[in-house]
């Protein structure tokens, strides 16, 4: 029986080591002021270095903290969708761990909710000033772009910073979507929705898991996924090619008729370049959609989780040990200690006591805080496809 908590906060991160104490020491005090009970899922999206290893350490102090490290580095956007279906909370927050949308926005998003009755509250961000121009122009576009193409309803400011009910919730959990892009799905499904303003800050440490090429892949999913605009493009590409061809056949006929001579090889040459692109960018847009439906009905789980600390019985690899310590500069966060002004919920602290004790037996996790979970994530695990 899951644990009954009011609020689920789900975090995906992806080599955020730099970044778990900042996170930590920004995100508990907000969440232990609150008053009601919750829970924060960290969903590791495949990391490469000591990430999941210092969420562990942290762990053994915050029993409110559950850890969910995935087999592979899968995207942000399945990333958040194991981090939903993971979720037992009667609202569910999403937040990046880069703390450029500041947690303590979680508490007024919470109280709009519930003042105005609503199930979605979107972060706005009111003031992108520590965004590069660069980022800012390109997301304008995107978000322009989408709003043509998917519908008004969709912010130009609103990014993967919310707050859910647990009706919109279980709903997205229903959809059979392969590759869904929660910016754009959730809007669209039409729910009562409010607003809570926020000033965009700059990431706290290390580098953006966002670059060029991953927004491209971003843009792909969203095009694609929402809307048939490309295909209606290949359609109008089509139509004028063969307006063009038409004219180039008239053109040749007067020519023709006229005794003019017309080099054979000039036209033939621009005609074949035309067609022979538009039909290639046609047979690319047309392969995105065919793409899209082979993966659906493949039917592939879309991720693997490797390590669930709500799940100890599936874990039983032996390690080997990586020990990790506190960033140099990250703030320091007592291990010993309780937490003060939050409403933990007993069921999450007894769970989390267990759960720590059966890591240890298994030799997940050293008492010391050691873990080897890239040994763990190469071992298949029994009931780990969710």
């Amino acid at each position: 029986m899951p644990p009954s908590v009011t609020l689920s906060v789900i975090t995906p991160m992806y080599n955020e080591r730099e970044v778990v104490d900042h996170f930590v020491a920004r995100l508990r005090p907000v969440l232990d002021g609150l008053g009601d009970t919750y829970e924060v899922i960290a969903i590791d999206d495949g990391s490469s270095d000591a990430t999941v290893s210092r969420l562990l350490q942290v762990r053994a102090d915050w029993p409110q903290l559950r850890v969910v490290s995935l087999r592979r580095n899968v995207g942000h956007q399945t990333a958040l969708r194991a981090g939903l279906r993971s979720a037992h909370g009667d609202y569910v927050v999403s937040i990046d761990a880069d703390l450029q949308d500041p947690p303590e926005v979680i508490g007024e998003m919470l109280a709009t909710a519930r003042r105005e009755t609503v199930d979605v509250v979107y972060g706005v961000r009111s003031d992108r000033s520590t965004d590069t121009a660069f980022k800012r122009n390109t997301a304008g576009v995107y978000y322009w772009m989408m709003r043509r193409l998917v519908g008004p309803w969709v912010s130009d400011q609103a990014g993967d910073f919310r707050l859910m009910s647990r009706t919109v919730v279980d709903v997205l959990n229903e959809l059979p979507e392969p590759r869904p892009v929660y910016r754009l799905v959730v809007p669209s499904l039409g729910f009562a929705g409010a607003e809570v303003a926020y000033t965009r800050q700059e990431r706290v440490a290390g580098r953006t898991k966002y670059p060029l090429s991953r927004m491209i892949r971003l843009t792909f999913d969203s095009v694609t996924g929402f809307s048939a605009a490309p295909l209606r493009i290949a359609t109008w590409l089509g139509l004028l090619s063969f307006v063009l061809c038409v004219g180039l056949i008239v053109s040749a006929l007067v020519a023709w008729g006229s005794g003019g001579v017309v080099p054979g090889w000039t036209s033939l040459y621009i005609a074949v370049l035309l067609l022979g692109g538009i039909q290639l960018i046609c047979l690319g847009l047309l392969g995105e959609y065919v793409g899209r439906i082979y993966m659906a009905t493949q039917q592939r789980p879309p991720y693997l989780v490797a390590v669930d600390t709500a799940d100890p019985a599936a874990r039983a690899v032996p390690p080997t040990l990586e020990t990790v310590t506190p960033a140099a500069d990250a703030p320091s966060i007592a291990v010993g200690a309780t937490s003060s002004g939050g409403a933990a919920s007993p069921a999450l602290g007894a769970a989390s006591s267990t759960a720590d004790a059966a890591f240890l037996a298994a030799g997940t996790v050293s008492p010391d805080g050691e873990s080897a979970f890239p040994a763990a994530r190469s071992a298949p695990a029994a009931g780990s496809i969710t």
